[in-house]
Parts: C-alpha cells; sequence; structure tokens
C-alpha cells in the first residue's frame, strides 16, 4: 500500500541532493512524496553553496498534519534547518511526528530542527559532525556513522551516506521501522 512522506523544508537553503535523492527512492518504492514548507511558493535547493534547482511546495506547515503522512523526512544543508528551527510551527510539527511514532529521518545538518524539538534525550543518532555538541547538550548521544536508527529515528551524517539513509527511509515505509540499526564509521 502506497504511503504518504512529509518532506519539510525552509524557502530556500536545502541541500538538492538530500531531498531530490530521498525523494526519488520514496517515489520510485511507489509512495507519494510532499513537499511541506512554512510558506507556498516555490523553495531554492543549493548544491553546496550554488543555487540548484526550485521546487514547488505541496502544503503549507499550517495545514500539514501528521495524521495525513506516515512518515518525515528533513533534509539538511545548513540553512534550511537554521531558518526551519525558528519557525514555531515547524519545530511543532516535527516534534508531533516524532511523538506519534512515525519515521522521521534526518540528514547532515537537519538534526537541529530536532535539537530545537526538543525531542532526543536519551536519544542516539548521528548528523554532520558540527552538531555533535548541540546533539549532546539537548540530551543525544551523538555517534559518527552513515546510518543510525534509534527507534522512529533515521539519521546520517552527509550526502555520501544517502544510499543507506535512503534504503532505511524505505525500509521503515514498508515495514514499520529500519532493521540496520547502525552503518560504517566514516
Amino acid at each position: 500500500m502506497a504511503k504518504r512522506v512529509a518532506f519539510l523544508v525552509a524557502s530556500e537553503g536545502i541541500e538538492q541532493v538530500e531531498l531530490t535523492e530521498p525523494w526519488k527512492a520514496v517515489t520510485d518504492a511507489g509512495h507519494e512524496a510532499v513537499l511541506v514548507s512554512p510558506e507556498s511558493g516555490e523553495v531554492q535547493m543549493f548544491n553546496h553553496l550554488d543555487k540548484g534547482d526550485t521546487k514547488k511546495v505541496d502544503v503549507t506547515v499550517a495545514d500539514a498534519k501528521v495524521d495525513d503522512f506516515d512518515a518525515l523526512v528533513l533534509p539538511g544543508g545548513v540553512a534550511n534547518p537554521d531558518n526551519l528551527r525558528t519557525q514555531k510551527d515547524a519545530v511543532a510539527l516535527v516534534r508531533e511526528f516524532l511523538a506519534s511514532g512515525h519515521p522521521v529521518a534526518a540528514i547532515c545538518h537537519a538534526p537541529w530542527t530536532l535539537v530545537e524539538a526538543d525531542v532526543l534525550k536519551g536519544r542516539r543518532l548521528t548528523s554532520w559532525p558540527s552538531l555533535q555538541t548541540d546533539i549532546r547538550n539537548a540530551g543525544g548521544e551523538w555517534v559518527d556513522e552513515s546510518l543510525v536508527v534509534d527507534g522512529n529515528l533515521i539519521t546520517s551524517r552527509k550526502p555520501d551516506d544517502l544510499p543507506d539513509f535512503c534504503g532505511a527511509v524505505i525500509e521503515a515505509l514498508e515495514h514499520g521501522s529500519a532493521s540496520k540499526t547502525s552503518g560504517t564509521q566514516g
């Protein structure tokens, strides 16, 4: 049965490959990908510091309801989660997703939004290395692995980890949880 996956992003600063690769994995597996953002219109993706493609927003955060989705993906990029964590409604939506038990997948800098949502106490996860102090200060256990699955939370460090990350997202959609609990160190 096809599932609906929310991809939550700010209006700009999204690392393009961290949105497009999981999006492709979700749709190739027969599921529906839905772009959610605080504002309607289009979002601006980046290839590191260079502008990339734009993508149309499907649903605003104000209209998004956790019960309408089966999972949440949080792409990275530095500016994207830095902006999202200042958006009260976006942070509340992330908090609700984690509490619901639905899979929540975050890559690279995206765990900054999880830090702001105050949902990391006692959780094991990974991210871009510069976030490790923030994660530890939020009560999480940071590890340097390509993939970490802790209950309904799926995390990876960087674009090179996308094969593991996308595989875990699909596993969670199709079987309720990702079977791999950790990846390789890098």
